[in-house]
């Protein structure tokens, strides 16, 4: 009867493991393998596009808004959607050392592999920071994100139901067949007007190398090509032995000229910027305490307080992290 009993309690505790072992897998399965919500799909389907095309991610801080681009049947990308930024930290600029609080700026390409359907924040995608660029430039930092809730060092924060929206996209794009999706993570929309704002920023000359990216975007609304010498990002080039192996030396021969209407975008916009600065028609630059939140979570946080906002954007109530740096951004979307 003993032995029975032992027997009776072994079968009844392992049934209980794995009861909990399957629990929880099928609650990280439930997060990770939610549908693309509905409408989202029937937005898909009136802008020409399928759940499996490629996806291109555009990010910006001073405005907090994340973008989801989607390749339609023209074969250039389309804006599918636009995701307010509940949180990210830091100051306009790139990441360069571990423990900065600052959210990177630059270039990225995100695999299946860079997914995480157990993050703390709900689900998640690294970034890939440090990239070739940055390692190179002897940046340091790890596991750089996208998440959920509104709590932010160094990563980009939406709402748990903003990131499982992301999520679900960027999952079935990749099972589509896309290798991994580019991420271009800027400090602001590249406008002439932004431009002359930061024009005495130390930043500067890097954020002019981003724009040549932003502007082959805007122009031709197909992926640029990434490459990097001379210890920056080099767009659309074809170079003489293939791709410069050494990041930090200078650039091969270029095989191809730069294309002519994204060159007369680039020009265009230079000649306005400087127009704007020279004649002091340009607000000053922001300056942020750490980090900003878009205006609309603001709004939330001065009328409501943290723990409501928290409710709000996290499905666990994740606080606020730094509320009162929040509260500073100096951000205004009437300007």
């Amino acid at each position: 009867m003993m032995v029975t009993a032992l027997r009776m309690g072994c079968f009844a505790a392992l049934a209980l493991l794995l009861s909990a072992c399957v629990s929880s897998v099928l609650e990280v399965d439930g997060k990770a393998t939610q549908p693309i919500p509905a409408a989202l799909v029937a937005k898909m389907s009136g802008k020409s596009m399928t759940p499996s095309a490629p996806i291109l991610v555009r990010i910006f801080k001073q405005e907090s808004e994340l973008e989801i681009w989607k390749r339609d049947r023209s074969g250039k990308f389309a804006l599918l959607n636009t995701y307010p930024m509940c949180r990210w930290s830091g100051k306009l600029g790139p990441k360069k050392e571990n423990g900065d609080r600052q959210a990177p700026e630059g270039f990225y390409h995100v695999s299946a592999g860079m997914l995480n359907p157990t993050s703390q924040f709900y689900l998640s995608f690294n970034l890939g920071y440090p990239n070739k660029l940055e390692a190179a430039l002897g940046y340091t930092g790890e596991a750089l994100m996208v998440h959920g809730a509104c709590s932010s060092s160094g990563c980009y924060a939406l709402t748990d139901e903003g990131v499982a929206e992301i999520y679900a996209v960027a999952r079935e794009a990749l099972k589509g067949g896309q290798a991994s999706f580019q991420v271009q993570a800027f400090p602001f929309r590249m406008t002439p007007q932004n431009m002359a704002k930061n024009r005495n920023d130390p930043n500067f000359a890097f954020w002019s190398d981003l724009k040549q990216g932003y502007d082959i975007f805007e122009v031709t609304r197909r992926q640029p090509k990434v490459s990097y010498c001379e210890g920056r990002y080099v767009f659309d080039r074809e170079f003489e032995g293939g791709e410069p192996r050494n990041v930090l030396a200078a650039c091969p021969p270029a095989l191809n000229a730069p294309d002519p209407q994204v060159a007369a975008r680039t020009e265009s916009d230079r000649l306005a910027m400087e127009g704007l600065f020279a004649a002091g028609g340009v607000l000053s630059a922001h300056a942020y305490a750490d980090g900003g939140m878009h205006p609309s979570f603001r709004k939330l946080l001065e009328r409501n307080g943290q723990s409501a906002l928290a409710k709000r954007t996290s499905l666990t109530s994740v606080p606020i992290s730094r509320p009162d740096a929040a509260l500073a951004d100096p951000h205004s979307p009437s300007e």
